[in-house]
């Protein structure tokens, strides 16, 4: 990777200091020299007013100035995120320097926090309002300090050209749950528009803004390929070199400033984004400190090479991510077509199969012990509100051999387990290798099958033709993420139209029973339900649902990786969902002067 020139931070440094206002007064005045037909003594009143000393301690202070080079394996097609290639990673990392919208991503808690507006609107805060006819107003309130960086506020219409923009039907944008919009009105520093129905996905909604006043009259889908329009982030788009770089500087009119420091953001002069698409090169260069910061692939080998690094200033963060792992049952007839053994619709044996698998040590040897096994699949989602309900079930080969002849013999059947995956994935050769010594253990019948990739994600998963399986789906921050995967599981929605793979409760399912009908109810009422409280509850009991009835086994989350030069920048905090590790950019700074 080519050498970026580098440019630590300048003479802007705010020096620690305590600020004393002493302020004393002490007067003495004579009285106004009245004459009448009477003379009078002069009087002389003295009054002495004690010294007072205020002391007002500085609040700690953050360089500010030079560069931070960030690394990325790859280049973004545009520079317009509403546009065809606009969804990959690297803009959405690049985005947070230079875009603003609703709310922002907490990295520990996952929660949605507000950034453009004063508060994410809720049915508690009075944000959403469910209408007796059926619809639903969401409304914001925008900072009145919020402005794009040539100065102009940013106001409710630009909300409304952004929504025009998305709707239009000469743009090339998917309008999603924007077309349910029925009503909008826009104000000065407000903006509100009105659901047909009540859903939770509003919280999807409005993560960009368009500045009016800049893309208005021009081609939207001509002009804002290889440049940005006006900034509402701490940064403004400078020079994008084609297959080497892009350069931010500062926005010298942003308008948040740190609390803790009273510092106005941001502190850098400037951000370069790179490009390599091979790992090695950007370990090279990390090493050699040429890059700041980036996200490795987070292969074993790669971590430890960036882990041995740490003592000369280095640090590597690695945390679960929203790519979970699950193992799967089918329990549609076409199972059969695999394994005309398979015994999926037993409890006995789903138990058996959760019983005879060492979670610890099969995360520990696949991802190096980077990461806990998961216990349920809201934790990539929203991990506040998981109650970790597999965590009833545990390691334990003789309870599973128990487990397992139950089922055999309530089954008439051998009772075998043929275990489905794709074959371009090492990972899961490795998975299937543990999963055999384990299901050994126990006893069970084990047999893997591997197929392309083309084939396992089209037809097998498609049709229904595999017995036990591994997939991932991709977590999402907020409740509506969280409300979304519930659909796969529905029982009312198997393909080709849903996308319950598992046919568990489907028409055809092995299993159809007050369970499965109680959870297609839960999926309706999830849908349908805004209310934060309320909304958990439900969430709760589907999750029991699913993990009593052992629907499938959640295994790990793929772990997310950053590597950062500590000793040389100031501010970093990783974020595993996809606002990515740039999510607080603004706060950086260097503190290698």
């Amino acid at each position: 990777m080519k050498p970026v020139q580098r440019h630590r931070f300048v003479s802007g440094v705010v020096l620690l200091s305590v600020l004393a206002l002493i302020a004393a007064a002490c007067t003495s005045s004579a009285p106004d020299e009245t004459t009448t037909s009477t003379t009078a003594a002069p009087t002389t009143t003295t009054t002495t007013v004690a010294p007072t000393t205020t002391t007002t301690l500085a609040l700690p202070q953050h360089p500010v100035g030079g560069e931070v080079v960030i690394a990325h394996e790859d280049e973004p097609p545009t520079l317009n995120s509403f546009l065809p290639g606009g969804d990959r990673l690297v803009l959405a990392l690049m985005g947070q320097a230079f875009t603003s919208g609703v709310f922002d991503i907490d990295a520990d808690t996952l929660a949605l926090i507000p950034d453009l507006v004063t508060t994410v609107p809720t049915v508690g805060n009075g944000g959403v309002v469910l209408n007796t006819d059926g619809t639903m107003t969401v409304r914001y309130t925008i900072r009145e300090e919020a402005q794009w960086d040539d100065g102009t506020p940013i106001s409710g219409d630009d909300f409304q050209f952004t929504l025009d923009t998305i709707l239009n039907p000469a743009h090339p944008i998917s309008p999603g749950i924007y077309e349910n919009i029925t009503t909008a009105t826009a104000g000065a520093k407000t903006f509100e528009f009105t659901l047909a129905r009540p859903t939770v996905q509003y919280e999807s909604m409005f993560n960009e803004i368009i500045p009016k006043h800049i893309v208005e009259g021009t081609d939207f889908i001509l002009d804002w390929n290889d440049k940005r329009w006006a900034s509402s982030g701490p940064f403004i788009f400078d020079e994008w070199k084609k297959g080497e770089s892009i350069t931010l500087r500062r926005n010298p009119n942003y308008w948040k400033v740190d609390a803790s420091t009273g510092q106005q953001l941001p502190y850098l002069d400037s951000v370069i984004f790179v490009f390599e698409p091979n790992t090695a090169a950007m370990i090279d260069s990390f090493t050699a400190r040429d890059i700041d910061v980036f996200s490795p692939n987070p292969a074993i080998a790669n971590i430890e090479t960036l882990q041995a690094l740490e003592p000369q200033g280095a640090r590597v963060d690695i945390r679960p991510g929203p790519v979970w792992e699950h193992l799967n049952f089918q329990f549609g007839p076409g199972r059969f077509d695999r394994n005309e053994d398979s015994c999926n619709e037993y409890y006995e044996m789903r138990l058996a199969i959760a019983q005879s698998i060492d979670l610890k040590a099969l995360t520990d040897d696949i991802l190096g012990g980077k990461v806990d096994p998961l216990m349920s699949y809201i934790d990539p989602y929203s991990p506040t509100v998981s109650q970790e309900a597999w965590s009833q079930y545990s390691f334990d080969p003789v309870l599973a051999a128990e487990n397992y002849a139950k089922a055999v013999a309530v089954s008439g059947r051998e009772c075998k387990v043929v275990f489905t995956t794709n074959t371009q994935n090492d990972e899961r050769a490795r998975m299937s290798e543990l999963l055999t010594d384990m299901f050994a253990v126990s006893g069970i019948l084990f047999e893997v099958q591997f197929e392309q990739s083309n084939v396992f994600y089209g037809d097998t998963i498609g049709i229904g033709t595999w017995d036990v399986g591994a997939w991932t789906w991709h977590g999402s921050p907020g409740m509506s993420g969280l409300v979304g995967i519930h659909d796969v599981f529905d029982p009312e929605s198997p393909p080709p139209l849903g996308s319950n793979y598992y046919r568990w409760g489907s028409t055809d399912s092995s299993i159809i029973d007050d369970t499965t009908v109680r959870f297609a109810e839960l999926r309706d009422q999830i849908n349908a339900t805004v209310d934060f409280d309320e909304l958990v509850t439900l969430i709760h009991e589907a999750e029991n649902i699913l993990a009593d009835n052992l629907v499938f086994i959640p295994l790990y989350a793929h772990p997310v990786t950053a590597a950062v030069w500590e000793d040389e920048i100031g501010g970093f905090v990783h974020n595993p969902t996809r606002a990515g590790f740039t999510w607080n950019l603004e706060f950086w700074f260097r503190n290698d002067g």
